[in-house]
């Protein structure tokens, strides 16, 4: 079996590499790896520096930023086979589109299905990256499991008043909007009930905390609300309806990182090949093996990928992909686990300079650890699978 682009494709994959060529700054191709943000304030806590939202912008204006999205919100009505192709493309090349997902991947797309037309004029912003979003999802009792939450909003006249606290929230540090999942009324089950506001995070009564990690950097926040007042007009679709919009945000937000997975986990193997042959170990079989494991596996999850969105693009279901976050980020503990065993003592060395690559495979190895946690744990997605996928 031959796969292969069609000359229209082929096309539109040359005409995006001659665009990176002419207009991506180094800084969007300086990891190999999804390792955290560099760009931090003295506290450590992560900033959006000056080139990311250049960057943005840039793809933007120039119909890259979304190649599905028609050109005024910056794109190219571009057909799914060429989307995939941008992502594989991007994803190879470690470029990075942006460092607010949030904001193009979930309120974007949220609001141009639900939002009313004020609403809607609020996107080109969020996926240009002029206006920073984050999304208010989990809770400290109410991560996975979000019917669980228990921050509420009530009516009173014109407003709501929202009470309660999110947790992990990303962006929240920088960001200038939540799009804040909350609990409008008490007394239905559990996944009714539940409302979409869009708070402004200057509002009085809104407190961001930010979260630091294993790396020492602070990418998360906790964000508590006292009493916050939110116009009515606010709410993102219908009053209670809110999981339906909920469940489409979480669609959004993973339907195409498992190409990014996937060329995470390629990169990583090719790169651990580099280093058996830099440091001489080339005849141990014992590593020799698990290399050649890894590398048939990391293969055989791209053309499982590819099989579900060949499905998808003919208008079926791709249950495959609902595999592939358990499948990728539990290859990219392993991977990065292996990096570190190959340097034998060194492995603890964090020192970028006397470190091997920089310290590149600890850093990785650290931000891997929470790879079965953010997006839904690994034993959320199982239940899914189970449940949804296997019957």
């Amino acid at each position: 079996m031959k796969l292969e682009f069609s000359a229209e494709d082929a096309a539109f994959r040359e005409e995006l590499l001659a665009f990176l060529e002419r207009h991506c700054p180094p800084e969007a191709r300086a990891t190999r790896d999804l390792i955290g943000s560099d760009d931090v304030d003295e506290q450590g806590v992560m900033v959006i520096p000056g080139w990311a939202r250049r960057w943005q912008a840039t793809l933007f204006d120039h119909g890259w930023m979304i190649p599905a999205y028609p050109p005024e919100l910056g794109g190219r009505n571009a057909t799914p086979t060429q989307t995939m192709a941008y992502l594989e493309t991007l994803a190879e090349r470690g470029v990075c589109r942006s460092m607010l997902f949030g904001g193009y991947a979930i309120v974007a797309p949220s609001l141009l299905e639900f939002g009313n037309e004020q609403q809607k004029a609020l996107v080109p912003a969020a996926i240009r990256g002029d206006t920073v979003w984050c999304i208010g999802m989990s809770e400290p009792g109410a991560g996975s499991d979000l019917a669980s939450l228990s921050t509420r909003a009530e009516l009173e006249g014109d407003h709501f008043v929202v009470t309660g606290q999110k947790v992990w929230t990303s962006y929240a540090m920088v960001a200038l909007k939540c799009f804040l999942s909350v609990r409008t009324d008490k007394d239905e089950p559990r996944h009714k009930g539940i409302s979409l506001l869009i708070v402004d995070l200057d509002s009085p009564g809104v407190e961001v905390r930010p979260l630091r990690h294993i790396t020492g950097q602070a990418e998360f926040a906790e964000v508590f609300f006292d009493g916050v007042r939110v116009p009515r007009e606010n709410l993102v679709g219908e009053l209670n309806k809110g999981w339906q919009i909920t469940m489409g945000s979480l669609a959004h937000e993973r339907g195409g990182l498992w190409v990014e997975g996937v060329a995470g986990c390629l990169r990583a193997v090719d790169d651990i090949i580099a280093m058996v042959k830099r440091l001489g170990l080339q005849h141990d079989t014992g590593i020799t093996e698990k290399v050649a494991r890894l590398y048939a596996q990391s293969r055989s999850l791209r053309a499982l990928g590819w099989k579900g969105f060949a499905s998808f693009a003919q208008g079926s279901s791709a249950p495959e992909h609902s595999y592939m976050k358990i499948a990728t980020s539990e290859m990219q503990q392993t991977l990065y686990e292996l990096g570190m065993d190959l340097q034998g003592s060194r492995l603890a060395v964090t020192d970028p300079v006397l470190a091997e690559e920089g310290g590149r495979w600890q850093s990785a190895f650290f931000n891997a650890l929470a790879a079965t946690i953010g997006g839904g744990t690994s034993e959320i997605q199982r239940n899914v699978v189970a449940r949804q996928v296997l019957g």
